[in-house]
C-alpha cells in the first residue's frame, strides 16, 4: 500500500507509521478502479429504526471520491502514481472540503460523484497546517452537505463514509469516541503536527482512502472530515480520527475567498512536558507545552516568553500539551491579544501576548 505522506522527512520508522496514521490516498493498483459511485437509496424506503441506514442516504451523495495521478520522477524515469481519497461536498457551485495530504503533490485531479458521473477538479488552496483542502469543480447544481456549527457529544453516533481502498460510498458506524484529541508524537517521528490536534475520535472505522470524507451525526449533518487513524501495528483498534467542522469549513471559507489561511503566529517551538520530565527536575506542574524556542523578533520574544518557560494557559484555556497550545490558537487571529501563563521558576505569570501571523 502506499500512502501519501503530507509531513517532511522524519527517521525511516518513523515516517512509515506516521504513513499508515493518515487515512489518505491508496495506490490504484491496491483500490477499485472505478471513478463512479453508486447512486443513495432513497430515504423514504428505510425503515424510521435504521437511523444509520437514514444518514447514509441523506449524506452519501454529498460525499465524493477524489482521484488524483501524481507523476514522480525516479531513476528509470518519470513514473505516473495514481491515489484515491475523498471529499464532501461544501457548497453547490463547485467547491468540495478534502484533506491536504489527498491532493498535495498531484498534478491531475478528478472528482467522482455518487450519481456516477465524474469532473476534472482544480486545487483552490491547501493548508498543511489544518489539514485541509478545498477542490473546485466546474458544476454549480451540487448536492451540497449541512455541517454542524455545535460541537459533538461524547457517545453521540457517528456516521463515517467515504472511499477505503477505492470501496466508494462505503458506510461504516460508531460514536463519538472523545473530543479535542492529539495523536501522540511518538507516533510521528517525535514532532507534534498541529493539524494532529484537537481532533474528534470515532470507533466507526476509517482506512487508507477514507481521508476527507464526512463524519456525520444523527441528524445528517457533517461534525468532522475524516483524516486519520492509528493502525494495528500501535495495538490500537477502532481508533479513528476527523478535523472538527468548525475547523474545516474556516478554513475552506478562507482558502475559497483568498487562497490562503491566516494562522496566528506566537513564535516558538513547543514541545510536552511529560510527568517524568517534571519529576527529574522537580517542577511544580506535571503538564503543559514546554517552550524549547523563542524565535528573536517574534510576538513570543516582545511579551517576554524565555525558553525553558512552561505554558499552562491561553486567557481561560488549560494546556497541558503542545497540541493544547496549538489547538487553543486556532480559535485566534493575528492581531489578537492573548494572556499567556506561564511556570518559570516555579512561580506563574501571565505575559500578554499581541499575536502575530506566521509568515
Amino acid at each position: 500500500m502506499i500512502v501519501r505522506s503530507r509531513t517532511a522527512a522524519v527517521a525511516a520508522a518513523a515516517a512509515m507509521l506516521f504513513a499508515a496514521l493518515l487515512a489518505g490516498a491508496c495506490s490504484e493498483d491496491e483500490g477499485q478502479r472505478q471513478t463512479g459511485q453508486s447512486p443513495a437509496q432513497a430515504t423514504q424506503n428505510i425503515p424510521q429504526d435504521e437511523p444509520v441506514a437514514q444518514v447514509a442516504a441523506k449524506v452519501e451523495p454529498s460525499v465524493v471520491q477524489v482521484n488524483t495521478q501524481e507523476i514522480q520522477l525516479t531513476p528509470f524515469g518519470p513514473e505516473s502514481q495514481s491515489g484515491v481519497g475523498s471529499g464532501v461536498i461544501y457548497r453547490k457551485d463547485g467547491y468540495i472540503i478534502t484533506n491536504n495530504h489527498v491532493v498535495e503533490g498531484a498534478d491531475e485531479v478528478n472528482v467522482a460523484f455518487a450519481d456516477g458521473s465524474t469532473e476534472r477538479g482544480r486545487v483552490v488552496g491547501s493548508d498543511p497546517r489544518t489539514d485541509i483542502a478545498v477542490v473546485k469543480v466546474n458544476r454549480d447544481d451540487l448536492p451540497a452537505a449541512t455541517f454542524s456549527d455545535a460541537e459533538p457529544i461524547v457517545g453521540q453516533l457517528a456516521v463515517a463514509i467515504g472511499s477505503p481502498s477505492g470501496f466508494e460510498s462505503t458506510v461504516t458506524a460508531g460514536v463519538v469516541s472523545g473530543l479535542d484529541r492529539e495523536i501522540p508524537a511518538r507516533f510521528t517521528g517525535g514532532v507534534q503536527i498541529p493539524s494532529l490536534t484537537g481532533l474528534i475520535q470515532t470507533d466507526a472505522a476509517i482506512s487508507p482512502g477514507s481521508s476527507g470524507g464526512a463524519l456525520a451525526n444523527r441528524s445528517s449533518e457533517i461534525i468532522g472530515i475524516n483524516v486519520a487513524y492509528l493502525p494495528p501495528q500501535t495495538g490500537a483498534e477502532s481508533i479513528g480520527f476527523a478535523i472538527p467542522a468548525s475547523v474545516a469549513t474556516s478554513v475552506a471559507d478562507q482558502l475559497i475567498e483568498t487562497g490562503e489561511v491566516r494562522e496566528p503566529f506566537l513564535g516558538i517551538v513547543p514541545v510536552d512536558l511529560t510527568r517524568q520530565e517534571a519529576e527529574l527536575y522537580g517542577l511544580e506542574v506535571t503538564s503543559g507545552a514546554l517552550v524549547a524556542q523563542v524565535e528573536r523578533g517574534t510576538p513570543a520574544d516582545e511579551a517576554g516568553l524565555r525558553r525553558g518557560d512552561i505554558i499552562v494557559a491561553l486567557d481561560d484555556t488549560q494546556i497541558r500539551s503542545s497540541g493544547d497550545l496549538y489547538s487553543a490558537l486556532r480559535d485566534y487571529q493575528p492581531g489578537d491579544e492573548v494572556s499567556v501563563t506561564v511556570v518559570r521558576n516555579g512561580e506563574r505569570r501571565t505575559l500578554d501576548v499581541t499575536l502575530g501571523e506566521r509568515p
